[in-house]
């Protein structure tokens, strides 16, 4: 599925991002090598970060 359809990138890149360590949007897109154009993905990701931030903290418990 298409996060954002500006830049083409696929939840499974910004997945891919946040395991490589991007805990911004701006992370994300650094690693994807492209920059935000409209910015209506940026909530998606930090979204997307957030949930990953939260699955890690439960896994460390």
């Amino acid at each position: 599925m298409y996060v954002c359809n500006c830049n083409g990138i696929r939840e499974r890149q910004v997945h891919q991002a946040i395991a490589c360590g991007a805990s911004t949007a701006k992370a994300v897109f650094d690693h994807v090598q492209c920059r935000p154009q409209c910015a209506r993905c940026v909530c998606d990701i930090r979204e997307m970060i957030d949930e990953a931030q939260v699955a890690l903290q439960q896994a460390a418990e």
